[in-house]
């Protein structure tokens, strides 16, 4: 492992690209969107970076907070921050798009986010609506670069339908998107029509055939149930679990990596899975305990993703047949989550991105082979707007 290191090449992240951005921000109020991956290859916060180059008025948390201290899906308030003292403003809770009051005093909005290359992560759309905040402002929207961890190159999924857009999916990009957060900056303001004066502060080194080992990059987790690399590698398949009353392995140790539930034959699972020949991934028989989240203190039997071949692997087929799987084995005790107000729709039509999956007796196979072309549609479309090779 030492020599494999030694031997990384070292990926600088945007903020480290001193000469671009200072020349920018000179002279500016500057407010920042960040949390715990904002940092430096040496691990140095842009919080403390900025502070000491710009004058740096604001903070903007997204969701898990600026420390990274919330759970998924708990509300963020306005607060002050511990260290800084400056005024932190929430943009995960009432106000997901910041308004005017919130960005007065600003001269340019930086973001500064760890991104997992997944269309569900909230922090593509924290930085959609801040770009749409930002031109409606006249304020200029800043993004200092990072690598898609699960790398540039390949695209896997479906486009979200219309009238199925929510906070885990505003865009229609498939799961996987195959760019990094500053190249999807660019494809949201050019494709969906943001009129923001936008300025991206590219990586140094970074190629897209890399994943997140290859940068020689410290592993920063960017929400409290994305542990390691590893885990967003299956989180494009697994987190579909996330609409249905299996658990997709949050409270473990091994989040997205674990699925299943009480009622599960964990050995007979594993088998079946196995049996459909998956490239990339073999299946083992697991029983976990979540200690929070879906069936928390009860043991759940089910199966852990091993990933043998990154190249090979593609985790949202994966995750259809693992679900389609799983549905058949569960019988009456299977059932997707139901809305959580009156006025909106399960979760897994906001995670598949429309209803067929819910209202139809799916075939893993062929539906697979339709979403298999609505990535190849995106892939296509997305090439214009990389900053790598």
């Amino acid at each position: 492992m030492k020599g494999r290191i030694s031997n990384m090449k070292k990926v600088k992240p945007g903020i480290e690209n001193y000469d671009e951005w200072r020349k920018i921000l000179k002279g500016k109020k500057v407010g920042l969107i960040t949390n715990p991956t904002g940092v430096d290859s040496t691990l140095k916060s842009t919080i403390d970076i900025l502070q000491k180059e710009v004058e740096l008025v604001k903070l903007f948390s997204p969701e898990h907070g600026v420390r990274g201290d919330i759970q998924a899906g708990e509300a963020v308030d306005n607060y002050v921050d511990q260290e800084t003292k400056l005024p932190v403003y929430s943009l995960y809770g009432k106000n997901k798009k910041p308004s005017g009051d919130m960005l007065k005093g600003i001269d340019v909005l930086a973001f500064d986010i760890q991104d997992v290359g997944s269309r569900l992560y909230t922090y593509l759309y924290t930085m959609s609506y801040c770009m749409q905040s930002c031109g409606e402002e006249g304020i200029t929207f800043l993004v200092f670069d990072r690598p898609n961890p699960i790398g540039g190159i390949k695209v896997e999924g479906n486009l979200i339908k219309e009238g199925f857009t929510s906070f885990v999916g505003l865009h229609p990009i498939p799961y996987r998107y195959g760019l990094t957060i500053g190249e999807a900056a660019i494809f949201f303001q050019e494709e969906f029509d943001i009129s923001c004066e936008l300025k991206v502060i590219p990586m140094l080194g970074w190629e897209r055939h890399m994943y997140y080992e290859d940068t020689g990059l410290p592993w920063i987790m960017p929400s409290p149930n994305m542990p390691t690399v590893d885990t967003a590698v299956v989180y494009n398949g697994t987190c579909i679990f996330e609409g249905s009353n299996i658990s997709e392995g949050r409270g473990t140790t091994k989040p997205f990596e674990f699925v299943g539930a009480p009622w599960l034959d964990e050995a007979q699972l594993a088998n079946r899975m196995n049996e459909y020949g998956l490239k990339g991934v073999l299946f083992r028989p697991v029983c976990f305990t979540p200690v929070f989240s879906k069936h928390a203190g009860e043991l759940c039997k089910g199966v852990q993703l091993h990933v043998i071949d990154r190249s090979d692997f593609c985790a949202v087929k994966t995750g259809l047949f693992l679900l389609e799987e799983i549905k058949r084995l569960s019988g009456d005790s299977f059932s997707y989550l139901e809305p959580y107000t009156s006025k909106g729709k399960p979760m897994i039509d906001y995670n598949t991105g429309s209803d067929y999956i819910r209202t139809h007796n799916f075939s893993a196979k062929s539906l697979y082979r339709v979403w298999e072309r609505e990535a190849g549609e995106f892939q296509r479309r997305k090439k214009k707007y990389h900053i790598y090779q």
